[in-house]
C-alpha cells in the first residue's frame, strides 16, 4: 500500500512542547514565533523532516500557520480545516482560528504591541515576510529572523532530510529535451532583466531537468534547487546520494552538480554584483538575505519555469489522456465492485484499500504501472465525508452504512499523467435533502464543465459558474474549486485555480480541477470532480470573438441514484447523458464483462428514466 492509516495526529505532548519552545525563545531574546507549515521551498508537499507545525501542535492539515505569544498560542486554518484543527490540537495549549476571517498579520496587530516575532526566514517567503514585517512596524513590533530554528533545538528525534532516489523522466513523457527547457528560461530570465534566477520550486526543477524523485509522500519530487545563470552553465544542488551514475552523467551534460549543504555559501559568490531573478511569493526570504548581502540586485518576477510547465504540450496532453482512460476503468470497477457489496460490510479504510489494488491491477495491465497514488485517498462516509480533507486512520475509520453517503476521492501517478477524481455515492436509499445538494453540486460541476470563455479569463471569473445552483439555496462551500494538475507531477499545480484567488489566466494546455461540494456539518458530505483541459479558443456561430473551453479528461459514471433529475435543466440532463455516453465509450472496452454490464445500467441516459 502506498497509504498507510495510521494516526500521526498527537497533541498529547503539545503543553510541554510549547514550554520548551517558550524558554528557547526567551533565550532567542523574541517574545514570539511563527511556525507555518513549510520547508525551505515553500512548497504544499513536505517530508516528515519538515512537519514542524504537525510536532508542535497535532494537527496535520496541508496548510496552516502557529503563532506562539508569551500569552497564548494560536493555529491559523481555512475552511477546509475548520472542523480538523478543532479534533486535533489540545486546547489547553492551543486556539485555532480562522485565518480567512482573521489573518495572522491581523492577528499580531491586535495582539502583539510592541513585541519581538521571531522567525525563521528558510521557511517564509519574501512576500509573506514584507507584510507582516510592514504591519509589526506600525504597532512597534518587529519581525526578527532567526537563523538557528529555535523549534528544531527542541525536536530530539527529529527525522533526517530524505534521500529519495532521483531518476530520468524521459523525452518519450515530457515531450520536450531539458536542454531546450533550460535555454528557454535563459531567454525569459534576461526579458525579465536579470543575470540570473534561482528556482526554489521543486516541481519546477523537476520540470526543467526532466527528473521526477521521490522525496515526498505521493508526489515525485527532488527537494533540489538550481541556479540558472543567463550566462555560463547552471548549477544543480542536489544531493549526490539520490544520483545512480546513470542520472548523475545526464545531469551533468546539463548542469554543474553540488551538494545542498553548499549552496548558501555557494550562493552569496553566484550573486555577487548580479542581478537575480525570485518569486517573491515562492522564495524563502533567506534567499533574498543572501542576494543583497552579497551585493546583488534582486529582480522580483514569477518562477519562470510555472507557467510553461502550466502549459502542457502534445505529449503531456496524450499522456493524460491515457492515464484518464485507464483510471477511470479503474475507479468504475471500484465503483462496480463496491455497488455489490451489501451496505455495511465495507468500512472506509477497505474501501481505500481496495480502490488501490484496482488502480495497481489496471496500470500492470495497461504496462503503465501505478508509481504512487497522488494524495491520501480521502475515503469518507456520512460525518466524515463532511471534512472535505479528510484523512482516515484506525481510530477514525467507519462502516458504510444504509441511508448514507460515502466520498472518495483519490488519484494515481504514472509515469504518463496524474489523475485526481472525487465520486459521492449513496449507500442504500438516502434523504431527499441529500439528494437536492448532491444535484446542486452537479449544477455547479456541469456549469464549469460547459463554459465558453474568453482569452483573459481568470480562474476567478469562472468561479461563481459552480456556487450559483448552491447560493441561490443559501448554501456554500469553503474551498477553491478547482486546482491545476501537473504531468507526472504535484496533484496541486499553480499557477492556475478556479477559486475566489485564482489571478492567474487560463491557458491553453492547463489541466484544471472541476469540484464544488457540500458539507453538512456532522452529517454529511458532497464532492463531484472531474479534471478539465483548457482548449484552443475557436469560433462559435454569429459569435463575436473565439471562446475557450473545456475538454474533460476524467471518465468515470455519476451515481444517478443521488440525484432530483426534476433540479436539472435539459441542457444538463443532455450533458450529462452525453457524458455517460463517452464514459461508456472510453472505459467500457477496458472492465470485466460484468463490469461493463454494471456500467451499461448505471449510465442509462437519464432523459429515458
Amino acid at each position: 500500500m502506498f497509504q498507510d492509516f495510521d494516526e500521526t495526529s498527537d497533541a498529547s505532548q503539545s503543553v510541554s512542547r510549547l514550554e520548551r519552545l517558550r524558554l528557547a525563545l526567551s533565550e532567542a531574546g523574541v517574545d514570539g514565533f511563527l511556525v507555518p507549515r513549510a520547508d525551505e521551498h515553500q512548497g504544499e508537499y513536505i517530508p516528515p523532516s519538515a512537519a514542524r507545525l504537525a510536532w508542535l501542535t497535532g494537527f496535520t492539515g496541508s496548510a496552516g500557520t502557529a503563532l506562539v505569544l508569551p500569552d497564548r498560542a494560536v493555529v491559523f486554518t481555512d475552511g477546509r480545516y475548520t472542523v480538523q484543527v478543532r479534533a486535533q490540537i489540545d486546547p489547553a495549549a492551543f486556539t485555532p482560528e480562522s485565518s480567512v476571517e482573521t489573518p495572522v498579520a491581523d492577528y499580531l496587530k491586535a495582539h502583539a504591541k510592541g513585541l519581538r516575532i521571531g522567525f525563521d526566514p528558510w521557511l517564509h517567503t519574501m512576500g509573506e515576510v514584507a507584510a507582516l514585517t510592514k504591519g509589526l512596524a506600525e504597532i512597534g513590533g518587529a519581525l526578527v529572523p532567526l537563523h538557528r530554528n529555535p523549534l528544531d533545538q527542541c525536536w530530539q528525534d527529529r527525522p533526517l532530510p530524505p534521500k529519495g532516489a532521483i531518476r530520468l523522466h524521459p523525452v518519450a513523457r515530457a515531450g520536450r529535451e531539458a536542454a531546450e527547457k533550460l535555454a528557454d528560461l535563459g531567454h525569459a530570465i534576461r526579458d525579465a532583466g536579470a543575470e540570473a534566477c534561482i528556482l526554489t520550486d521543486p516541481a519546477s526543477v523537476a520540470w526543467a531537468f526532466n527528473i521526477r524523485g521521490s522525496d515526498v509522500p505521493h508526489t515525485p519530487l527532488p527537494l533540489s534547487f538550481a541556479w540558472l545563470p543567463v550566462e555560463g552553465r547552471p548549477v544543480l544542488f542536489v544531493d549526490g546520494d539520490k544520483l545512480s551514475g546513470e542520472v548523475a552523467e545526464a545531469l551533468s551534460q546539463l548542469a554543474e552538480i553540488a551538494a545542498p549543504e553548499s549552496f548558501e555559501g555557494r550562493l552569496a559568490g553566484l550573486a555577487k554584483g548580479r542581478a537575480v531573478m525570485l518569486d517573491p511569493a515562492l522564495a524563502a526570504d533567506r534567499l533574498r538575505e543572501i542576494v543583497v548581502a552579497a551585493g546583488g540586485t534582486l529582480i522580483e518576477k514569477g518562477d519562470p519555469a510555472r507557467l510553461p510547465r502550466a502549459r502542457k504540450n502534445a505529449t503531456e496532453i496524450a499522456g493524460s489522456r491515457s492515464a484518464h482512460r485507464r483510471d477511470g476503468a479503474a475507479v468504475s470497477s471500484f465503483l462496480a465492485w463496491l455497488d455489490r457489496q451489501p451496505p455495511g460490510s465495507v468500512t472506509e479504510i477497505g474501501a481505500a484499500e481496495k480502490l488501490e489494488a484496482i488502480r495497481r491491477t489496471f496500470g500492470e495491465r495497461d504496462g503503465m504501472p501505478l508509481r504512487d497514488i497522488s494524495f491520501d485517498t480521502i475515503s469518507g462516509s456520512g460525518p466524515n465525508a463532511a471534512l472535505p480533507h479528510y484523512r482516515v486512520n484506525r481510530v477514525s475509520d467507519r462502516t458504510l452504512k444504509a441511508g448514507e453517503l460515502f466520498l472518495i476521492d483519490s488519484g494515481g501517478q504514472y509515469d504518463d499523467g496524474t489523475t485526481d477524481i472525487t465520486r459521492t455515492v449513496a449507500i442504500g436509499v438516502v434523504s431527499d435533502e441529500m439528494r437536492q445538494k448532491f444535484t446542486l453540486v452537479l449544477k455547479g460541476m456541469i456549469a464549469i464543465s460547459t463554459a465558453r470563455f474568453p482569452k483573459g479569463t481568470r480562474g476567478l471569473d469562472l468561479d461563481p459558474l459552480a456556487r450559483v445552483a448552491l447560493w441561490r439555496a443559501g448554501c456554500d462551500y469553503a474551498h477553491g474549486t478547482g486546482h491545476g494538475v501537473g504531468s507526472f507531477l504535484a496533484v496541486h499545480e499553480g499557477p492556475q485555480s478556479i477559486s475566489r484567488r485564482g489571478m492567474a489566466v487560463l491557458e491553453e494546455g492547463m489541466i484544471v480541477s472541476n469540484e464544488p461540494g457540500y458539507y453538512a456539518e456532522g452529517r454529511f458530505g458532497i464532492r463531484t470532480e472531474n479534471l478539465l483541459l483548457v482548449e484552443a479558443p475557436t469560433s462559435i456561430d454569429d459569435g463575436d470573438a473565439p471562446m475557450h473551453g473545456f475538454e474533460t479528461l476524467t471518465f468515470a459514471p455519476i451515481d444517478r441514484r443521488a440525484m432530483q433529475p426534476h433540479l436539472l435543466s435539459g441542457e444538463e440532463i443532455t450533458w450529462l447523458d452525453g457524458y455517460h455516453q463517452e464514459v461508456r465509450r472510453v472505459v467500457g472496452p477496458l472492465l470485466s464483462p460484468d463490469d461493463r454490464v454494471w456500467l451499461d445500467e448505471v449510465t442509462r441516459p437519464l432523459s429515458a428514466a
